[in-house]
């Protein structure tokens, strides 16, 4: 018999955006490789959501933010691969530089797209959490 508390990853996404453009890395060697997402990953055990998304900014982009405002959550339970996750999404304010790749094995680049010509191949967990920051909406289940 299934554990009734199933646990299920957090994932926190950064959304970076300078100039009406939004900052997207192409992903490799992971699910989802050859697509283009937001930065961020999952949430630890113990550590405050904002904390995660200054941690993973960081960690993929060398990106420092002044503070982080919740954007959105999705309820992506819908998933091709049968994993459940929820989606956090944070846009970061007083970012200052440009990104660089800090972790080659993960991200094969970063670039700003315009919000209005977003990339075909968006990183499928992140569509419906792009798709409610550009719509303003803080909330789905996807």
């Amino acid at each position: 018999m299934a554990d009734a508390y199933e646990t299920f990853h957090v994932g926190i996404n950064v959304f970076v955006v300078r100039d009406g453009m939004v900052l997207l890395g192409k992903r490799k060697n992971a699910y989802g490789a050859g697509t283009w997402g937001l930065p961020g990953g999952h949430l630890e055990v113990g550590e405050a959501m904002r904390d995660a998304a200054a941690r993973e900014l960081m960690e993929e982009t060398g990106l420092r933010a002044k503070s982080f405002e919740f954007s959105n959550v999705v309820n992506d339970g819908n998933r091709s691969d049968g994993r459940h996750r929820l989606q956090i999404g944070f846009i970061v304010h007083g970012v200052e530089g440009e990104p660089v790749v800090r972790e080659p094995d993960k991200c094969e680049e970063w670039k700003w797209f315009s919000m209005s010509a977003l990339p075909q191949e968006l990183f499928p967990p992140h569509i419906v959490q792009i798709e409610n920051f550009l719509r303003g909406a803080p909330f789905a289940d996807a």
